[in-house]
Protein backbone atom coordinates (compact mmCIF):
# COMPACT_ATOMS: atom_id res chain seq x y z
CA UNK A 1 0.00 0.00 0.00
CA UNK A 2 1.07 3.58 -0.46
CA UNK A 3 2.07 5.98 2.30
CA UNK A 4 -0.98 8.09 1.41
CA UNK A 5 -3.68 5.66 2.56
CA UNK A 6 -5.57 6.83 5.64
CA UNK A 7 -4.39 5.20 8.84
CA UNK A 8 -7.86 3.81 9.62
CA UNK A 9 -7.87 1.82 6.35
CA UNK A 10 -4.38 0.36 6.54
CA UNK A 11 -5.32 -2.52 8.82
CA UNK A 12 -8.69 -3.19 7.17
CA UNK A 13 -9.24 -6.76 6.00
CA UNK A 14 -10.79 -6.60 2.56
CA UNK A 15 -13.49 -9.03 1.49
CA UNK A 16 -12.14 -11.97 -0.51
CA UNK A 17 -14.34 -12.79 -3.53
CA UNK A 18 -14.64 -16.32 -4.81
CA UNK A 19 -11.82 -17.18 -7.16
CA UNK A 20 -12.33 -16.87 -10.91
CA UNK A 21 -9.41 -18.79 -12.47
CA UNK A 22 -8.99 -18.88 -16.25
CA UNK A 23 -6.31 -21.56 -16.60
CA UNK A 24 -8.83 -24.27 -17.55
CA UNK A 25 -12.56 -24.84 -17.90
CA UNK A 26 -14.08 -25.39 -14.46
CA UNK A 27 -17.43 -26.40 -13.08
CA UNK A 28 -17.96 -23.35 -10.86
CA UNK A 29 -19.60 -24.32 -7.60
CA UNK A 30 -17.84 -21.66 -5.52
CA UNK A 31 -19.68 -18.33 -5.91
CA UNK A 32 -23.39 -19.24 -5.59
CA UNK A 33 -24.19 -18.10 -9.10
CA UNK A 34 -27.29 -19.43 -10.85
CA UNK A 35 -26.72 -22.46 -13.10
CA UNK A 36 -29.43 -21.29 -15.49
CA UNK A 37 -29.64 -18.28 -17.79
CA UNK A 38 -32.11 -15.43 -17.24
CA UNK A 39 -35.65 -15.87 -18.55
CA UNK A 40 -36.01 -15.82 -22.36
CA UNK A 41 -37.92 -12.53 -22.15
CA UNK A 42 -35.03 -11.00 -20.20
CA UNK A 43 -32.55 -12.08 -22.87
CA UNK A 44 -34.63 -10.10 -25.38
CA UNK A 45 -35.23 -7.07 -23.18
CA UNK A 46 -32.29 -4.98 -24.37
CA UNK A 47 -31.77 -4.02 -28.01
CA UNK A 48 -29.73 -1.64 -30.11
CA UNK A 49 -32.04 1.24 -29.23
CA UNK A 50 -31.34 0.76 -25.54
CA UNK A 51 -27.60 0.60 -26.15
CA UNK A 52 -27.77 3.78 -28.21
CA UNK A 53 -29.34 5.54 -25.23
CA UNK A 54 -26.26 4.84 -23.12
CA UNK A 55 -25.20 8.34 -24.12
CA UNK A 56 -27.83 9.57 -21.63
CA UNK A 57 -27.77 9.19 -17.85
CA UNK A 58 -29.96 6.50 -16.35
CA UNK A 59 -33.05 7.30 -14.27
CA UNK A 60 -31.69 7.87 -10.74
CA UNK A 61 -35.11 7.11 -9.25
CA UNK A 62 -35.43 3.78 -11.10
CA UNK A 63 -39.13 4.66 -11.20
CA UNK A 64 -40.36 1.90 -13.53
CA UNK A 65 -38.50 -0.87 -11.70
CA UNK A 66 -39.52 0.52 -8.32
CA UNK A 67 -43.19 0.44 -9.34
CA UNK A 68 -42.92 -3.15 -10.56
CA UNK A 69 -41.28 -4.32 -7.33
CA UNK A 70 -43.84 -2.44 -5.23
CA UNK A 71 -46.68 -4.19 -7.08
CA UNK A 72 -44.96 -7.58 -6.81
CA UNK A 73 -44.68 -7.34 -3.02
CA UNK A 74 -47.78 -5.29 -2.31
CA UNK A 75 -45.92 -2.39 -0.72
CA UNK A 76 -45.67 1.31 -1.49
CA UNK A 77 -43.11 2.77 -3.85
CA UNK A 78 -41.79 4.70 -0.88
CA UNK A 79 -40.93 1.35 0.73
CA UNK A 80 -38.54 0.26 -2.04
CA UNK A 81 -34.86 1.20 -2.42
CA UNK A 82 -32.69 0.17 -5.38
CA UNK A 83 -28.94 0.24 -5.64
CA UNK A 84 -25.88 -1.30 -7.30
CA UNK A 85 -26.16 -4.75 -5.78
CA UNK A 86 -27.22 -5.69 -2.25
CA UNK A 87 -23.62 -5.11 -1.10
CA UNK A 88 -24.12 -1.43 -1.90
CA UNK A 89 -27.22 -1.35 0.29
CA UNK A 90 -25.48 -3.10 3.16
CA UNK A 91 -22.66 -0.56 2.88
CA UNK A 92 -25.18 2.28 3.15
CA UNK A 93 -26.83 0.59 6.14
CA UNK A 94 -23.59 0.45 8.12
CA UNK A 95 -22.86 4.03 7.10
CA UNK A 96 -26.31 5.29 8.08
CA UNK A 97 -27.27 3.27 11.15
CA UNK A 98 -24.04 2.05 12.77
CA UNK A 99 -23.20 5.05 14.92
CA UNK A 100 -23.73 3.09 18.16
CA UNK A 101 -22.06 -0.05 16.87
CA UNK A 102 -23.19 -3.16 15.04
CA UNK A 103 -23.95 -6.76 15.93
CA UNK A 104 -23.79 -9.82 13.65
CA UNK A 105 -22.76 -13.51 13.86
CA UNK A 106 -19.15 -14.61 13.90
CA UNK A 107 -19.76 -16.95 10.96
CA UNK A 108 -21.70 -15.10 8.29
CA UNK A 109 -21.27 -13.00 5.16
CA UNK A 110 -17.74 -11.58 5.25
CA UNK A 111 -18.70 -8.11 4.04
CA UNK A 112 -20.39 -7.22 7.37
CA UNK A 113 -17.03 -7.12 9.11
CA UNK A 114 -15.51 -5.16 6.22
CA UNK A 115 -18.26 -2.52 6.24
CA UNK A 116 -17.92 -2.12 10.01
CA UNK A 117 -14.19 -1.50 9.64
CA UNK A 118 -14.70 0.80 6.66
CA UNK A 119 -17.04 3.10 8.57
CA UNK A 120 -15.39 2.86 11.98
CA UNK A 121 -18.34 0.96 13.43
CA UNK A 122 -17.60 -0.99 16.61
CA UNK A 123 -18.61 -4.56 15.81
CA UNK A 124 -19.81 -7.25 18.21
CA UNK A 125 -19.57 -10.67 16.59
CA UNK A 126 -21.80 -13.15 18.37
CA UNK A 127 -20.69 -16.79 18.04
CA UNK A 128 -23.11 -19.20 16.44
CA UNK A 129 -24.02 -22.22 18.54
CA UNK A 130 -21.98 -25.44 18.33
CA UNK A 131 -24.36 -26.78 15.67
CA UNK A 132 -24.05 -23.47 13.74
CA UNK A 133 -27.58 -22.42 14.62
CA UNK A 134 -28.32 -18.82 15.66
CA UNK A 135 -29.76 -18.10 19.11
CA UNK A 136 -32.06 -15.15 18.45
CA UNK A 137 -32.23 -14.23 22.15
CA UNK A 138 -28.60 -13.05 21.98
CA UNK A 139 -29.69 -10.38 19.48
CA UNK A 140 -32.52 -8.97 21.56
CA UNK A 141 -30.26 -6.66 23.57
CA UNK A 142 -30.62 -3.13 22.28
CA UNK A 143 -28.51 -0.28 21.09
CA UNK A 144 -26.61 -1.60 18.10
CA UNK A 145 -27.39 -1.98 14.43
CA UNK A 146 -28.22 -5.68 14.07
CA UNK A 147 -27.45 -7.50 10.82
CA UNK A 148 -28.56 -11.09 10.21
CA UNK A 149 -28.35 -13.05 6.97
CA UNK A 150 -31.45 -15.23 6.82
CA UNK A 151 -30.79 -17.82 5.52
CA UNK A 152 -27.22 -17.48 6.67
CA UNK A 153 -24.11 -17.77 4.52
CA UNK A 154 -22.02 -19.86 4.48
CA UNK A 155 -23.99 -22.25 6.71
CA UNK A 156 -27.25 -22.17 4.73
CA UNK A 157 -29.34 -22.31 7.92
CA UNK A 158 -32.18 -19.97 8.85
CA UNK A 159 -34.31 -18.79 11.74
CA UNK A 160 -38.12 -18.46 11.65
CA UNK A 161 -39.81 -15.10 11.16
CA UNK A 162 -41.29 -15.11 14.68
CA UNK A 163 -37.75 -14.96 16.09
CA UNK A 164 -36.93 -11.98 13.86
CA UNK A 165 -40.06 -10.30 15.19
CA UNK A 166 -38.87 -10.89 18.75
CA UNK A 167 -35.58 -9.18 17.89
CA UNK A 168 -37.43 -6.24 16.32
CA UNK A 169 -39.80 -5.92 19.25
CA UNK A 170 -37.05 -6.08 21.86
CA UNK A 171 -35.67 -2.65 20.92
CA UNK A 172 -37.57 -0.39 18.49
CA UNK A 173 -34.80 2.22 18.72
CA UNK A 174 -32.21 0.35 16.63
CA UNK A 175 -32.32 -0.80 13.00
CA UNK A 176 -32.45 -4.51 12.25
CA UNK A 177 -31.18 -5.51 8.81
CA UNK A 178 -32.27 -8.91 7.49
CA UNK A 179 -30.19 -9.93 4.50
CA UNK A 180 -32.42 -12.20 2.42
CA UNK A 181 -30.05 -12.87 -0.48
CA UNK A 182 -30.98 -16.58 -0.44
CA UNK A 183 -34.55 -16.53 0.83
CA UNK A 184 -36.10 -17.71 -2.46
CA UNK A 185 -34.54 -21.17 -2.10
CA UNK A 186 -36.81 -22.30 0.72
CA UNK A 187 -36.57 -19.60 3.37
CA UNK A 188 -39.37 -17.47 4.78
CA UNK A 189 -39.26 -13.74 4.10
CA UNK A 190 -39.97 -11.25 6.84
CA UNK A 191 -40.73 -8.31 4.52
CA UNK A 192 -44.45 -8.18 5.55
CA UNK A 193 -43.20 -7.00 8.97
CA UNK A 194 -42.14 -3.63 7.51
CA UNK A 195 -45.76 -2.50 7.93
CA UNK A 196 -45.55 -3.22 11.65
CA UNK A 197 -41.95 -2.30 12.52
CA UNK A 198 -40.35 0.90 11.28
CA UNK A 199 -36.90 -0.32 12.37
CA UNK A 200 -36.75 -3.22 9.88
CA UNK A 201 -34.76 -3.18 6.63
CA UNK A 202 -35.02 -6.24 4.38
CA UNK A 203 -32.25 -6.51 1.78
CA UNK A 204 -32.59 -8.57 -1.40
CA UNK A 205 -30.54 -9.19 -4.55
CA UNK A 206 -31.06 -10.11 -8.20
CA UNK A 207 -27.76 -12.02 -8.13
CA UNK A 208 -28.91 -15.41 -6.86
CA UNK A 209 -32.48 -16.47 -7.61
CA UNK A 210 -32.81 -13.93 -10.45
CA UNK A 211 -29.71 -15.03 -12.42
CA UNK A 212 -28.22 -11.52 -12.59
CA UNK A 213 -25.00 -11.71 -10.58
CA UNK A 214 -23.22 -9.83 -13.36
CA UNK A 215 -25.90 -7.15 -13.52
CA UNK A 216 -25.21 -5.79 -10.02
CA UNK A 217 -28.74 -5.02 -8.88
CA UNK A 218 -30.10 -5.07 -5.35
CA UNK A 219 -33.14 -3.75 -3.55
CA UNK A 220 -34.41 -3.25 -0.05
CA UNK A 221 -37.79 -2.91 1.63
CA UNK A 222 -38.45 -0.89 4.74
CA UNK A 223 -40.36 1.99 6.26
CA UNK A 224 -40.60 5.17 4.20
CA UNK A 225 -38.31 6.94 6.67
CA UNK A 226 -35.55 4.30 6.49
CA UNK A 227 -35.78 4.23 2.68
CA UNK A 228 -35.47 8.02 2.64
CA UNK A 229 -32.28 7.74 4.71
CA UNK A 230 -30.78 5.36 2.15
CA UNK A 231 -31.88 7.57 -0.73
CA UNK A 232 -30.12 10.52 0.90
CA UNK A 233 -26.83 8.62 1.01
CA UNK A 234 -27.24 7.34 -2.53
CA UNK A 235 -27.90 10.83 -3.91
CA UNK A 236 -25.00 12.21 -1.90
CA UNK A 237 -22.54 9.71 -3.38
CA UNK A 238 -23.62 8.25 -6.74
CA UNK A 239 -27.24 8.85 -7.82
CA UNK A 240 -26.73 7.14 -11.21
CA UNK A 241 -25.36 3.93 -9.75
CA UNK A 242 -27.75 1.63 -11.66
CA UNK A 243 -27.19 1.85 -15.39
CA UNK A 244 -30.12 1.97 -17.80
CA UNK A 245 -29.44 -1.51 -19.24
CA UNK A 246 -29.53 -3.12 -15.82
CA UNK A 247 -32.75 -1.26 -15.02
CA UNK A 248 -34.37 -2.58 -18.19
CA UNK A 249 -33.20 -6.12 -17.46
CA UNK A 250 -34.47 -5.80 -13.90
CA UNK A 251 -37.93 -4.77 -15.10
CA UNK A 252 -38.09 -7.75 -17.46
CA UNK A 253 -36.95 -10.02 -14.63
CA UNK A 254 -39.80 -8.93 -12.36
CA UNK A 255 -42.24 -9.62 -15.20
CA UNK A 256 -40.89 -13.17 -15.53
CA UNK A 257 -41.58 -14.18 -11.93
CA UNK A 258 -43.03 -17.58 -12.88
CA UNK A 259 -39.82 -18.57 -14.68
CA UNK A 260 -37.68 -17.78 -11.65
CA UNK A 261 -39.97 -19.57 -9.23
CA UNK A 262 -39.70 -22.69 -11.38
CA UNK A 263 -35.91 -22.32 -11.54
CA UNK A 264 -35.69 -22.05 -7.75
CA UNK A 265 -37.83 -25.17 -7.46
CA UNK A 266 -35.40 -27.08 -9.67
CA UNK A 267 -32.40 -25.90 -7.66
CA UNK A 268 -34.11 -27.01 -4.44
CA UNK A 269 -34.79 -30.44 -5.98
CA UNK A 270 -31.15 -30.83 -7.07
CA UNK A 271 -29.95 -29.55 -3.69
CA UNK A 272 -31.90 -32.25 -1.86
CA UNK A 273 -30.57 -34.93 -4.23
CA UNK A 274 -27.00 -33.71 -3.70
CA UNK A 275 -27.39 -33.58 0.08
CA UNK A 276 -28.58 -37.20 0.20
CA UNK A 277 -25.78 -38.33 -2.12
CA UNK A 278 -23.15 -36.65 0.06
CA UNK A 279 -24.63 -38.02 3.27
CA UNK A 280 -24.43 -41.49 1.74
CA UNK A 281 -20.69 -40.86 1.27
CA UNK A 282 -20.28 -40.04 4.96
CA UNK A 283 -20.50 -36.24 4.78
CA UNK A 284 -22.00 -34.00 7.41
CA UNK A 285 -24.41 -31.74 5.53
CA UNK A 286 -25.94 -28.78 7.34
CA UNK A 287 -29.66 -28.19 6.67
CA UNK A 288 -29.82 -25.65 3.85
CA UNK A 289 -32.48 -23.26 2.60
CA UNK A 290 -30.13 -21.71 0.06
CA UNK A 291 -28.64 -22.54 -3.33
CA UNK A 292 -25.60 -24.14 -1.68
CA UNK A 293 -24.62 -26.80 0.84
CA UNK A 294 -22.12 -26.51 3.69
CA UNK A 295 -20.43 -29.87 4.11
CA UNK A 296 -17.58 -31.63 5.90
CA UNK A 297 -16.16 -35.16 6.00
CA UNK A 298 -14.40 -36.76 8.97
CA UNK A 299 -11.95 -38.55 6.71
CA UNK A 300 -10.63 -35.64 4.65
CA UNK A 301 -9.93 -32.03 5.55
CA UNK A 302 -11.83 -29.20 3.96
CA UNK A 303 -8.81 -27.71 2.26
CA UNK A 304 -7.57 -31.07 1.02
CA UNK A 305 -10.92 -31.79 -0.58
CA UNK A 306 -11.11 -28.29 -2.07
CA UNK A 307 -7.66 -28.68 -3.65
CA UNK A 308 -8.39 -32.18 -4.94
CA UNK A 309 -11.59 -30.96 -6.58
CA UNK A 310 -9.86 -27.95 -8.09
CA UNK A 311 -7.19 -30.20 -9.60
CA UNK A 312 -10.01 -32.11 -11.29
CA UNK A 313 -11.73 -29.00 -12.65
CA UNK A 314 -14.36 -28.36 -9.99
CA UNK A 315 -14.34 -25.24 -7.81
CA UNK A 316 -15.93 -25.08 -4.37
CA UNK A 317 -15.46 -22.44 -1.66
CA UNK A 318 -13.12 -23.12 1.25
CA UNK A 319 -12.75 -20.82 4.25
CA UNK A 320 -9.70 -20.70 6.52
CA UNK A 321 -11.54 -19.55 9.66
CA UNK A 322 -10.80 -21.89 12.55
CA UNK A 323 -14.38 -22.98 13.25
CA UNK A 324 -15.22 -23.85 9.65
CA UNK A 325 -11.92 -24.88 8.08
CA UNK A 326 -13.11 -28.50 7.83
CA UNK A 327 -16.09 -27.41 5.73
CA UNK A 328 -16.59 -26.46 2.11
CA UNK A 329 -19.45 -24.48 0.62
CA UNK A 330 -20.81 -26.11 -2.51
CA UNK A 331 -23.02 -24.12 -4.88
CA UNK A 332 -25.86 -26.12 -6.41
CA UNK A 333 -25.45 -26.32 -10.17
CA UNK A 334 -27.68 -28.16 -12.61
CA UNK A 335 -28.26 -31.90 -12.22
CA UNK A 336 -25.50 -32.84 -14.66
CA UNK A 337 -22.95 -30.70 -12.83
CA UNK A 338 -23.91 -32.08 -9.44
CA UNK A 339 -23.76 -35.67 -10.67
CA UNK A 340 -20.22 -35.03 -11.89
CA UNK A 341 -19.38 -33.35 -8.58
CA UNK A 342 -20.63 -36.32 -6.54
CA UNK A 343 -18.82 -38.84 -8.74
CA UNK A 344 -15.59 -36.84 -8.47
CA UNK A 345 -15.90 -36.64 -4.69
CA UNK A 346 -16.46 -40.39 -4.60
CA UNK A 347 -13.30 -40.95 -6.64
CA UNK A 348 -11.28 -38.65 -4.36
CA UNK A 349 -12.44 -40.50 -1.25
CA UNK A 350 -11.66 -43.88 -2.80
CA UNK A 351 -8.19 -42.83 -3.94
CA UNK A 352 -7.39 -41.46 -0.49
CA UNK A 353 -8.71 -44.57 1.27
CA UNK A 354 -11.65 -42.72 2.85
CA UNK A 355 -14.46 -44.48 1.03
CA UNK A 356 -17.51 -44.77 3.26
CA UNK A 357 -18.12 -48.47 3.94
Amino acid sequence: MSRFLKQRYQAMEAYTPGEQPRDMEYIKLNTNEAPFPPAPSVLEAVGKEDIALLRLYSDPTCSALTEKLARLYGVGKENIFLSNGSDDILNFAFMAFGEKGARFPDITYGFYKVFAQLHGVEAEQIPLEEDFSLDYKRYCAGGRLTVIANPNAPTGMSIPVWQIEEILRSDPHRVVVIDEAYVDFGGESCYPLIEKYDNLLVVRTFSKSRCMAGGRLGYAMGSAAIIADLEKLKYATNPYNINRLTQALGEATVDAEDYYRAMCGEIIRVREWTAKALEALGFRVLPSQTNFLFVSHSGIGGKALYLALKQRGILVRHFESQRIRDFNRVTIGDKRQMERFVETVKDILQEAGYENK
